[in-house]
C-alpha cells in the first residue's frame, strides 16, 4: 500500500530531492563567494573561486532545473576532485578524512544527471524539453 503510493509520486519525491541537493549546495558556493554563512570569503580567480563558481551558479541551475544534467555531471565532477584533492591526503577512509559530504555531493549529483530535471523544471517550462 505505502510503496503504491510512493512509485505514484516519485517524481514529486524526486523534485523535492533536486531542488534541496540545489539549495544546500548553494551554502557551499555563497559561503565560498560572498563568505555568507559564517565562512571566509575567497579569491575570485583560484581554484576555491572556481568552486564557489559552480557551487552558486550550478546548485541554483539544478534547483530550478535549467540545464540540469550538464550542470549536475559538472558538479559532480567538482566533488570528485575536491574528495582527491582535500580529503585523500589524510587518508583515505571517508569518515576520517572528513569526506563523507563530498561523496554524498557526488553521488546525489550522479543521481540527478542520470534523471534530468524531471517535474517542475525551468528547462522544460521554457524550451518543451531537456538539453543533455
Amino acid at each position: 500500500m505505502f510503496g503504491n503510493w510512493v512509485e505514484k509520486n516519485h517524481d514529486f519525491f524526486y523534485f523535492i530531492f533536486r531542488v534541496f541537493a540545489g539549495l544546500l549546495f548553494f551554502q557551499h558556493g555563497a559561503q565560498k563567494l560572498f563568505g555568507w554563512f559564517g565562512g571566509p570569503k575567497v579569491e575570485l580567480f583560484s581554484l576555491m573561486g572556481l568552486a564557489g563558481i559552480i557551487e552558486t551558479f550550478g546548485s541554483l541551475a539544478i534547483a530550478i532545473g535549467l540545464f540540469t544534467r550538464i550542470m549536475a555531471l559538472i558538479a559532480a565532477i567538482e566533488m570528485l576532485a575536491a574528495y582527491f584533492m582535500a580529503h585523500v591526503p589524510t587518508g583515505l577512509i571517508p569518515i576520517s578524512n572528513g569526506g563523507e559530504l563530498a561523496l554524498l555531493y557526488f553521488a546525489a549529483f550522479l543521481i540527478i544527471m542520470v534523471h534530468g530535471a524531471k517535474i517542475c523544471g525551468i528547462e522544460t517550462a521554457i524550451f518543451k524539453k531537456e538539453f543533455f
